[in-house]
């Protein structure tokens, strides 16, 4: 799932906490292997599908979207404070973020939290990764600067074949029904398109502001909170008790889902560059739905890894597979 706006760059797909895909200004190499850091993001960013049903388990899905983007943004905030970096100026920048947040946070955070009440962390996991199948949608419907080739309609068609593969749909042809709750299946597609036409908004009115990625994307998340500070309340009602591991959940995806894996996401695309460093969104389903079936005994069929490999080739697809319009 994505949370950040990418100043440069596109996105090969919508992970938990997509930040800027290049950086601006001098980076230093880090001491840490760039390939233990890939691992590392990878992982948190999988695990971040199971965190999200576990923190449902105690609390009401906008109480979890809430609590995961205080502690993401105390998270950059504090980076942003060490570095001395100033948040960007400009009414009509904010406004810009302000949108951003809605698209590729509050949102998309929301409607995933609502659908793994009624579906598998494994399958919302498998949806995130939908993601550029729905850009090549919008490029097809001629919302972006990039024009679909053969390659990436191809993708478009395999990824949600495989789709369907996923949710068995054939089973609703003999009358059995489909493989999965069909609400929480729909709430779960339509975040990762969220991520879509966010990334989209994005790349059209924030790539040349001149602020830091880190500066907008602190401001981005403080401006999603913002948001589901003013909602929440009105849909939910404060918690009557405050179970420790939904809790830690919570902490554990604001703080390594969304705050962490941006500084690492941010430190990979400047080492090894942005077509590497997305790599890592086809980690993310694998990882998600070997996380639900083995610690939260979630149940799995063939068709879903099947599927799931289907849509990742799609995606794959799609990713090269549009050009850029000309002036």
């Amino acid at each position: 799932m994505s949370t950040t706006a990418p100043l440069r760059g596109t996105p090969a797909a919508g992970p938990p906490a997509g930040p800027p895909l290049s950086p601006a200004g001098p980076v230093r190499r880090p001491a840490v292997d760039w390939r233990i850091r890939f691992t590392a993001l990878c992982l948190i960013w999988g695990f971040s599908f199971l965190l999200i049903k576990v923190g449902t388990q105690g609390y009401a899905p906008l109480q979890v979207t809430l609590g995961r983007m205080v502690f993401g943004t105390a998270v950059l905030g504090a980076v942003l404070l060490l570095r001395r970096e100033r948040l960007p100026r400009g009414a009509r920048v904010w406004g810009h973020l302000t949108v951003a947040a809605f698209l590729l946070n509050a949102l998309p955070f929301t409607l995933f939290a609502y659908a793994e009440l009624t579906v598998s962390s494994t399958l919302a996991g498998i949806c995130n990764a939908t993601t550029p199948l729905w850009s090549m949608l919008l490029s097809l419907a001629a919302l972006s600067d990039d024009r679909p080739t053969r390659r990436g309609i191809a993708g478009l068609g395999i990824g949600f074949a495989g789709v369907l593969v996923v949710l068995g749909a054939w089973r609703s042809f003999t009358g059995q029904g489909i493989g999965h709750d069909a609400t929480g299946t729909v709430l779960a597609l339509v975040a990762s398109a969220s991520y879509a036409v966010g990334w989209a908004y994005v790349r059209r009115t924030l790539a040349n502001t001149g602020g830091s990625n880190l500066a907008m994307s602190a401001s981005q998340l403080l401006l999603g909170t913002a948001q589901l500070a003013v909602v929440t309340p009105l849909f939910t009602s404060f918690p009557a008790a405050f179970p420790v591991g939904p809790l830690l959940a919570v902490a554990a995806l604001g703080v390594l889902g969304t705050g962490v894996a941006f500084l690492l996401q941010y430190g990979l695309v400047a080492e090894i560059g942005p077509t590497r460093a997305t790599l890592v969104t086809y980690f993310i389903p694998v990882i998600a739905t070997a996380a639900g079936v083995a610690l939260l005994g979630e149940r799995l069929t063939w068709n879903t890894p099947v599927g799931a490999l289907i849509v990742l080739a799609g995606a794959a697809l799609t990713q090269g597979g549009a050009r850029r319009a000309r002036t």
